[in-house]
């Protein structure tokens, strides 16, 4: 069984909270707690147990070269094994990120389209051993 669990759709923003509210909005939700100038969510991001993706608003400084500003996020509680598994499938790693309690790595599929692998950062007390 594969370990990606949930997914999001993330949204690289100038303005987190416009765009946060005006999705929130449109899809009559709640914005998730902890959101901030710098990130907001919709629908439990990072929830495994949310039976529908989450909307993940993310705060750029400006849209990269070669990135989509709109991307999907994949959800893994194995993480990073599945990175490996994606680039063995002919994935390109770009690089990996640890921000705002989440790590990850940003990949490009075979045709450029990039997605994102991750998981909520383990805490001391959730790692193995602690």
């Amino acid at each position: 069984m594969a370990s990606l669990s949930s997914l999001s759709i993330t949204f690289d923003c100038k303005d987190v909270e416009t765009q946060a509210i005006f999705w929130a909005e449109l899809l009559r939700a709640d914005l998730d707690e902890g959101a901030n100038e710098f990130v907001a969510s919709i629908g439990g991001v990072h929830n495994a147990e949310s039976p529908t993706p989450g909307m993940l608003f993310l705060k750029v400084a400006e849209r990269g070269e070669g990135k989509n500003p709109l991307h999907i996020d994949l959800d893994d509680p194995h993480y990073p094994a599945d990175v490996e598994l994606a680039v063995a499938l002919g994935a390109q790693k770009v690089a990996s990120f640890a921000e705002f309690g989440i790590e990850w790595t940003t990949l490009k599929d075979p045709e450029g389209n990039v997605f994102d692998i991750g998981r909520k950062a383990p805490t001391d007390e959730s790692e193995p051993g602690a």
